[in-house]
């Protein structure tokens, strides 16, 4: 072979090898594994929803590094520093005897490379390296959140028997008696940032969506008569949103900001739909009237009909024209009795959809559009519909200021409601009054006349540090 030939085929084999080197070096392990930056995230992912401290399964809690070093109910030492084999918690993670590993329960198995941080940490002495400026008190139910200030609130849901309204803070779902006069009940989990809220159709359960962004995120279901947390599902690596119930209480849809649709077996948190149809985060959920069929909405400009059974993206229901959508989509609700949503989003403007198409589809068309509401300044944030469906309710933000207006589903507006100022990221409506609450960036629930608009009361669901 020429030395010309040669010249040719060394910049060739640097390309080929390169992904390989760079494979390489991402599965080489550190000298010196840490554990804020290495066994922290794998801890979060595959442990913490059955031992924190709302949920201590095997009374073990892994939420802090403190808290890896004490005894189960066994009387098992959960790590032993420098003898990862006397450590409970290894022991846990790895297969023994010809048998699978027995956690995560339920689930798959920690990967060769997972355990093999674990044990290395473990090896090297378990350290705690979390940088000061990380470290936070404990948050549960003992230390519950101080506020010096309300912080956004995103997410409000009424009980279906309209005594309670479920409001999110920091850490934690706030229940209030529905009329805003008084606490009930706080309910605190792991997730720093809440997202939505959804009471069971049977009002036994409430699912929460939320996580720590751009680590985890986290589906929450709590047993509402009870205050305990049922369920503590991570997944993914970035918050989650839109949590909704199908109509016999058993499953739980939502989307996630890796632009997939998702929905669980409420009762065992099985996965049972996955659909990725979508190109950007997918940010709220609907069933239909049946539950057969799914509806979700993204930033991708896009309301998407997928068939709960196959998982199985049937339609766009939004035209599909370039254009036709000026902007990202955010919410979506659907009429109580019949197969019609009222969306919003970028433009500002509330939409009311056919779910199911009756017409083929024509490029530059937008038949499943019922109509159009006057529109409201800036961005939708939230839009619900009355507990009869006569009437339609959507709030929005613009440049610092919200608004909330509410309509006849027919179309015509009736008010604009009083008393709002800060941008509105969050709605209910409430299931036997006519009554809306509404809140969003100034951390504070409006309570609203649902036939005049006027202010009923408004309240900071939050005790503050005085």
């Amino acid at each position: 072979m020429t030395r010309f030939r040669l010249l040719l085929l060394a910049p060739l084999c640097l390309i080929l090898a390169r992904p390989a080197l760079v494979q390489e070096k991402k599965n080489k392990l550190p000298d010196t594994i840490s554990y804020y930056k290495d066994v922290r995230p794998i801890i979060q992912q595959h442990c913490q929803g059955c031992h924190q401290p709302a949920k201590a399964q095997g009374g073990y809690v892994m939420t802090s590094h403190g808290d890896l070093f004490k005894k189960t109910v066994n009387d098992l030492a959960g790590i032993v520093p420098g003898k990862p084999e006397e450590s409970e918690v290894y022991r846990q993670v790895i297969a023994a005897k010809g048998e699978k590993p027995k956690m995560p329960r339920g689930k798959d198995p920690l990967t060769e490379r997972e355990a093999t941080i674990l044990k290395l940490w473990i090896a090297q002495g378990a350290k705690d390296d979390t940088p000061a400026s990380a470290k936070a008190l404990a948050i549960d139910a003992d230390h519950p959140p101080i506020y010096t200030a309300a912080p956004v609130i995103n997410g409000l849901a009424f009980h279906p028997d309209g005594t309670m309204l479920a409001v999110t803070g920091y850490h934690e779902v706030l229940l209030h008696k529905a009329d805003g006069t008084g606490l009930i009940a706080r309910l605190i989990g792991v997730s720093e940032r809440l997202q939505s809220l959804a009471f069971s159709p049977d009002g036994q359960w409430l699912a929460v969506t939320g996580g720590n962004p751009g680590r985890f995120g986290e589906v929450q279901i709590w047993d509402v008569a009870k205050r305990k947390l049922r369920m503590s599902l991570p997944i993914t690596f970035d918050t989650i949103y839109g949590a909704s119930w199908s109509r016999d209480s058993k499953f739980v849809a939502f989307g996630c900001a890796d632009n997939s649709l998702r929905a669980i077996d409420a009762e065992t948190g099985k996965q049972v739909l996955f659909q990725g149809a979508h190109g950007d985060w997918v940010l709220d959920t609907v069933f239909s009237v049946k539950g057969t069929h799914l509806v979700s909405v993204s930033r991708d400009r896009s309301m998407k009909l997928t068939e709960f059974a196959t998982a199985r993206m049937e339609d766009n229901i939004t035209s599909i024209t370039p254009g036709a959508l000026k902007g990202g989509l955010q919410a979506v609700d659907r009429h109580p009795t019949k197969d019609e949503l009222l969306i919003g989003g970028a433009d500002g403007t509330p939409k009311l959809y056919q779910m199911f198409r009756t017409k083929d589809r024509k490029i530059g068309d937008d038949f499943n559009n019922i109509r159009n509401y006057p529109s409201l300044p800036g961005r939708i944030f939230a839009v619900k519909f009355s507990p009869d469906g006569n009437r339609v309710v959507a709030g929005s933000s613009a440049d610092g200021k919200g608004e909330v207006r509410i309509y006849e589903t027919a179309g015509k507006q009736i008010a604009v409601f009083k008393g709002i100022h800060g941008p509105i990221y969050a709605l209910a409506y409430h299931p036997k009054a006519p009554v809306v609450a509404s809140a969003g960036f100034e951390g504070v629930v409006h309570l609203n006349d649902a036939n005049t608009g006027e202010l009923i009361r408004d309240f900071v669901p939050m005790p503050l540090k005085k």
